[in-house]
């Protein structure tokens, strides 16, 4: 038996999966998380380095990493690269100022060997702002059709109003499911 098929089998057992939360400073990670978890969003500070949040979710141990955006911690973000089964990469869909520096970012993560297959979801978060770019325009914006070495899905959706998290988790999970665990 290789290692490979070891490793699915001790990672089969327990379901476990790792998810990177990332994107520039004011996107919405720590929103989204604490809404996805059905915590108090009325006071959220910048995250100033991470938050770690494990939940249970259809059968699966989600370990979900919440990283800082500011422009100064995003030198530090592949110090959480290592075994990363999923990214979930969030857009303010209303700072269009700062579209170009986020698809720069997200681009040279993708580049990021250590991500190599992971499952790319992103947020276009704050659909609920008037002047919200649409999730096609911000696909658009983001290159997303460019992405050829990990499955991607763009979902929009609001931290606020929880509109598509779970939409949005729940197609990260499938993805990563069947990449991953091997069904009895």
């Amino acid at each position: 038996m290789g290692l490979l098929s070891i490793l699915k089998k001790l990672k089969e057992k327990e379901k476990e999966v790792r998810l990177l939360m990332l994107g520039l400073d004011n996107a919405g990670k720590t929103t989204i998380l604490k809404k996805f978890n059905g915590e108090d969003i009325n006071e959220i500070a910048p995250t100033l380095g991470f938050n770690i949040k494990t939940l249970d979710h259809r059968g699966f141990k989600l370990n979900i990493w919440d990283v800082g955006g500011q422009k100064s911690l995003r030198s530090y973000w592949r110090n959480y690269f290592e075994s990363t089964d999923g990214l979930i990469w969030v857009v303010d869909s209303a700072d269009k100022r700062r579209l170009e520096d986020c698809k720069n970012e997200l681009h040279s993560l993708l580049g990021e060997e250590r991500l190599l297959g992971a499952t790319l979801l992103v947020f276009a978060n704050k659909q609920d702002l008037p002047g919200a770019l649409k999730m096609e325009e911000i696909a658009q914006v983001l290159e997303l059709d460019k992405i050829k070495m990990h499955h991607w899905q763009i979902v929009n959706c609001s931290a606020v109003t929880g509109e598509n998290l779970l939409k949005g988790i729940d197609w990260l999970l499938d993805d990563i499911s069947k990449r991953i665990f091997t069904l009895d």
